[in-house]
């Protein structure tokens, strides 16, 4: 079963109210997505974030978007040893302060990648969208291929995973954004169900996994309920959202009006995932009365998708 969650700031503001009022409690933590820009965590940091959230009656169930993942490690280059060595002492100090997931990429050179963000939507609302015909431009300079991050991201699994295990922290990637061979002439790897077969390979354990992000399988044109329950147990988190198009042409969507049947969805993971695998919603639709200066991550459009997912829930769990 899934258990809803929000992203909410590290320092408190009316969001974690809001959160409450709704009934959600479990929080995920994703700096770069609020503005923060941080990109690295002491043990003293995590236990300030996790001190203060507990405070205020909210968990700390995720961390993504800002863990200590180099370039030099997803490239397989000269000083990746001493870069995996921090990000193994973060998964330690997760585990020491109660956070049991992270999330993590594996795109090399660009990252979440979007070419609109004032597609107008249901209302005059705005969504996000991507044209890869328009994503042509200069290239980061990167001299690697396909193989190289596999051998890099398999390196890593190999080297983190028995840390993780130690610690008590679920290691969860999320496909490449969006799911394509490559993105400006950059190699990626994370586009496919297969891709990802391979990565649960390479170390078998519950706790090298997943985040499933919905659109982004969505945009790999595979039937996403059919694809829950192929990795079942091995989802640790869940970004629900939707997209109309594929991986070359798509535009994101309101939570109740994309092409994937999110009931369906919904009860795969009823009967698929473990107990209280965190689901927080994802690129959410800028409403009335937002400036949208940070595109898919405002308030209202949260709320809405809350409101949806936990009615979804609650027809899964009485089978109507």
């Amino acid at each position: 079963m899934v258990d809803p969650a929000l992203i909410l700031p590290p320092h408190p503001d009316e969001r974690w109210q809001l959160a409450k009022q709704m009934g959600v409690t479990s929080a995920v933590v994703h700096p770069l997505e609020i503005g923060d820009g941080r990109t690295s965590w002491t043990y003293d940091d995590l236990l300030r974030l996790t001190n203060w959230f507990d405070d205020a009656g909210l968990d700390v169930r995720v961390l993504e978007g800002s863990v200590p993942i180099s370039e030099r490690i997803r490239l397989g280059r000269e000083g990746r040893d001493e870069d995996i060595e921090t990000f193994q002492q973060f998964l330690r100090d997760c585990g020491r302060v109660g956070i049991p997931v992270v999330c993590y990429d594996w795109m090399a050179g660009i990252r979440w990648a979007r070419t609109e963000a004032h597609v107008e939507s249901r209302g005059g609302s705005l969504v996000t969208g991507y044209t890869h015909d328009r994503m042509q431009g200069p290239s980061p300079s990167l001299d690697v291929s396909h193989e190289d991050l596999w051998e890099a991201l398999e390196y890593f699994l190999r080297e983190v995973t028995p840390v993780a295990e130690e610690a008590g922290v679920k290691l969860a990637l999320h496909p490449d954004d969006p799911p394509r061979e490559s993105v400006r002439g950059i190699p990626r790897i994370v586009t496919s169900p297969e891709a990802y077969e391979r990565v649960l390979d390479c170390y078998d354990s519950p706790y090298n996994g997943i985040t499933f992000c919905q659109g982004n399988f969505a945009a790999m044109g595979v039937d996403v309920p059919r694809t829950i329950r192929r990795f079942g147990d091995r989802i640790n988190f869940v970004h629900f959202r939707d997209v109309e198009g594929d991986a070359d042409d798509f535009v994101e969507t309101w939570h109740d009006d994309g092409p994937t049947d999110m009931y369906a969805a919904m009860r795969a993971y009823r009967e698929a995932v473990d107990d209280d695998v965190p689901m927080r919603p994802d690129h959410v639709p800028t409403m009335a009365g937002e400036d949208n200066s940070n595109p898919g991550y405002h308030t209202k459009g949260r709320l809405f998708a809350v409101g949806y997912m936990r009615g979804l829930l609650e027809a899964a769990e009485s089978g109507r």
